[in-house]
């Protein structure tokens, strides 16, 4: 299967790589979504925070984004494992979604991999990326 290019920043990329590293008393489950997380990332193009792309996913953006089977529209900010809180919509790296969407651009589907099969969504809007508003170290 073909996959797009993917960006992350030198900063995202160091602190994803040792959260990684620390994945030893995970859960299976946990630990199967480590190992995409992981693939993601070593396929990702590494670009300076402020080379990045303004309409990237990167680590505390806030994205629009599309489910295409139900055209639900979410706004989802995308965190470390330590500051998630799905009611406030802050979506943790580690959940299936934040590994879907990392280092995607606007405009981009992704496919989500769920209990009951595949989700599709697309991402509509960045609407805040810390790189693109000079918050380089967030």
């Amino acid at each position: 299967m073909w996959a797009r290019e993917i960006y992350i920043t030198e900063f995202d990329i160091e602190r994803l790589r040792k959260l990684l590293e620390r994945s030893g008393g995970w859960s299976k489950k946990d630990r199967e979504f480590l190992r995409d997380l992981e693939d993601e990332l070593d396929r990702a193009v590494v670009v300076a925070p402020q080379d990045v792309p303004c309409d990237v996913v990167t680590m505390n953006s806030r994205v629009c984004i599309k489910d295409l089977d139900t055209a639900e529209e979410m706004i989802l900010r995308l965190t470390f494992p330590s500051d998630a809180d799905f009611g406030e919509g802050k979506v943790s790296i580690m959940a299936p979604i934040g590994t879907a969407i990392i280092g995607y651009r606007a405009g981009d589907t992704v496919t989500w991999k769920v209990p009951g099969g595949v989700r599709r969504l697309k991402i509509v809007s960045v609407l805040y990326q810390p790189e693109a508003a000079g918050d380089y170290h967030l």
